[in-house]
């Protein structure tokens, strides 16, 4: 018998907000909001960096990247959210489930490491800061970005495999307007153990790590900044990690508590569910450049220029 040969649903019905039915038609208003801040913002930043040469520079390759991945997170899962929530199409094939599936994780896993990165700059900037250019060459760039793609796509390839070797057989009616794998997991009428396991080995190895030595950066950051004799002075260096701080407080605080919701909280309401899962999904790509217009000069300058 083959490792596939078993019984699979042909589609998932995906669902909107338990309880809200009747009202998805106005909330797909919010949704779209949602999207064409994160689109547009993202690309505006992408497009400030690449057409200004003073700002062909580490911190702005970094920033470029994450707004790739958000704007990626998000292009992953505006069809499926379109669909069930403007025009009521609740269906998705099964293989396309899967790939919306991977791709959500991967490109959530690719943000965890380029914050980590981004972390390594403040690190050097400000630890640092004479070796600053030696360390940070374009080389070590690139590499770290293929780096963290790598890592998130091969982490990442058993998922796929490891759902289609379920019977689904409970029901084919997922809690979101997009494919998660615990959703997924939940429906299938075997054993998932592996899955769990493995679901959870990724987690810890990767984001789990990604966020260790990130807070371990600003604790060597800190130790910095007081050292630094003037009042002036630690404010400035401080504030030059600022907006990278919200970018991880934004991106981990939604992360563990949809993690901890779908492991922990299986008798919550479904309503918080989805609530957490949409905070995951969507909080990051729409506040990132908005952050990082608000506090970075001259990507701000950059974009007003471009508007005149």
């Amino acid at each position: 018998m083959g490792l596939f040969n078993v019984s699979q649903p042909t589609v998932f019905l995906l669902t909107g907000i338990p309880g809200l039915e009747s009202t998805q038609k106005w909330l797909a208003g919010s949704f779209c909001m949602m999207y064409t801040v994160a689109l547009g913002g993202n690309i505006m930043v992408l497009l400030a960096v690449w057409e200004k040469s003073s700002l062909h520079a580490p911190m702005y390759y970094f920033l470029s990247m994450l707004s790739f991945s958000d704007m990626a997170m998000s292009l992953a899962t505006l069809p499926t959210v379109f669909r069930t929530f403007c025009l009521n199409v609740r269906a998705i094939l099964f293989g396309a489930c899967l790939a919306q599936m991977f791709l959500i994780y991967s490109f959530s896993m690719m943000e965890s490491g380029i914050l980590l990165a981004m972390s390594f700059d403040c690190y050097v900037a400000i630890c640092n800061p004479l070796r600053y250019a030696s360390v940070l060459t374009n080389q070590v760039i690139a590499g770290m970005g293929l780096t963290v793609t790598a890592r998130s796509f091969t982490t990442l390839f058993p998922l796929p495999f490891l759902i289609k070797r379920l019977p689904i057989c409970r029901s084919n009616v997922l809690s979101h307007s997009y494919c998660l794998h615990p959703d997924m997991m939940k429906l299938a009428c075997a054993d998932i153990t592996v899955n769990s396991t493995y679901g959870m080995f990724v987690l810890l190895s990767t984001i789990g790590l990604d966020l260790f030595f990130i807070i371990l950066s600003y604790i060597l950051i800190l130790c910095s900044v007081l050292a630094i004799a003037s009042r002036e002075g630690r404010l400035k260096a401080l504030n030059t990690c600022m907006s990278h701080i919200c970018a991880v407080i934004i991106f981990y605080i939604p992360l563990i508590g949809v993690s901890t919701v779908h492991r922990f909280g299986k008798h919550a309401p479904r309503y918080v569910h989805v609530l957490m899962s949409n905070m995951y999904l969507f909080v990051p790509p729409v506040l990132n450049p908005i952050i990082y217009s608000a506090k970075t000069k001259e990507i701000r300058r950059n974009i007003v220029r471009m508007f005149h």
